[in-house]
């Protein structure tokens, strides 16, 4: 039986994110292990039950930032010893610093794993700043000669990628991000009024949602800035998720007072529901590899207003589920709100081609591609 292990920067990116992963190495017949820091918790989840899933875990502290060399060259070591102690045959890494410790660690380790190496966005792109690409180009480029398989999620990165050398024969192959769940994100309009009642929105209201970390990236601040340019108080915005930024957003909603209809919610675990209560979903990030929460927005049915990044680009169109606009301009993002909250025909167009144009990006869609990746690097494991 062979031994799988996934390795990511951020505790929780594996339930969150993989798990339909972890159940495909599972389903294949391996033991599946996970390392993470998980003293560095983002997303919220639940350690005795990846481990009722056989699921054995692995601390290790990794950072998500490249100067924290001291515990990411532990991370190192501590990867090192658990590939030669565990025999691991497969490791599967994520996140930029979950694939530079991983990658290191089975090419200095006596085991010399098969490595998989999911790209959740390069760090360097078109319009990227200088330094990202002297700096996350080279590393990757370097990298590639010790990664068998890279994974992308969008087309720009998937054709940089095609440019790397990577070890392996198998290449790169391209994915429609990490795969939505669409029996739990699906259109239920039977909860809509009695959901919107619990998280205090009328009835009547035109309700903007958003969820996604909460930092400079995820850009929630245009939202609001858009929303102070505009003074219509039929207009609720209500943001989900957690992160650094939340005491700037909370000064900033005081600011423009909005406190009445603009909410910091807090990180759900019912965002299947909250969406029911959405007329659209803001996605104004200001770079994006791919953005798996616009898509549970659409198999929801939720038209998008989103950025013109390149994850984004992938499944929201212009005019068909979404509207588009620049990433920096509030008044952009102020003139797409007011154009659908003014025009229900339009809203209900773009509604009602939400859910099949994200079928691609469906869990079951995804695994089709995942599955046989997993299959060739069982096959080549042992080399």
């Amino acid at each position: 039986m062979a031994n799988f292990l996934f390795v990511t920067t951020i505790s929780g990116f594996l339930p969150q994110f993989e798990s339909g992963d972890a159940r495909c190495a599972s389903d294949l017949g391996c033991n599946v292990f996970y390392a993470s820091n998980f003293d560095n918790p983002v997303y919220v989840f639940d350690k005795e039950e990846l481990v009722n899933k056989g699921i054995k875990l692995y601390q290790i502290p990794i950072r998500k930032s490249p100067l924290s060399v001291k515990s990411n060259l532990q991370a190192i070591k501590s990867l090192k010893k658990l590939i030669d102690e565990c025999d691991i045959d497969v490791i599967h890494c994520h996140n930029p610093m979950g694939g530079v410790t991983a990658r290191v660690a089975a090419r200095f380790s006596k085991k010399h794993p098969y490595v998989i190496y999911t790209a959740h966005g390069f760090h360097f792109y078109k319009g990227a700043p200088v330094l990202n690409w002297i700096l996350y180009y080279n590393a990757e480029k370097f990298l590639a000669r010790w990664t068998d398989h890279i994974v992308t999620i969008n087309a720009e990165d998937y054709k940089r990628a095609l440019r790397f050398h990577v070890r392996g024969e198998d290449g790169v192959t391209r994915i429609g991000g990490v795969g939505c769940d669409s029996k739990r994100f699906k259109p239920m309009p039977e909860i809509r009024d009695s959901k919107r009642k619990e998280i205090g929105v009328p009835e009547s209201a035109f309700h903007i949602v958003t969820a996604a970390e909460i930092n400079d990236n995820k850009n929630q601040r245009v939202i609001i800035e858009a929303l102070a340019q505009m003074n219509d108080k039929e207009i609720y915005y209500s943001i989900c998720g957690k992160g650094p930024n939340e005491e700037y957003l909370k000064e900033l909603i005081a600011k423009h007072g909005l406190e009445d209809r603009v909410r910091l919610l807090g990180y759900r675990t019912d965002m299947e529901e909250v969406l029911q209560t959405a007329d659209v979903f803001a996605f104004p990030s200001k770079r994006e590899g791919f953005g798996i929460a616009a898509v549970e927005a659409l198999l929801c049915g939720v038209p998008l207003i989103a950025s013109d990044t390149r994850g984004a680009m992938e499944y929201a169109k212009d005019g068909i589920n979404a509207l588009i606009c620049r990433s920096g301009k509030p008044e952009e993002y102020a003139f797409a709100i007011r154009k659908l909250k003014s025009n229900p025909e339009l809203l209900k167009r773009l509604s009602d081609n939400c859910r099949d144009s994200a079928f691609d990006f469906t869990d079951g869609e995804v695994r089709k591609i995942m599955r046989p990746v997993y299959e060739r690097a069982l096959q080549h494991s042992n080399r």
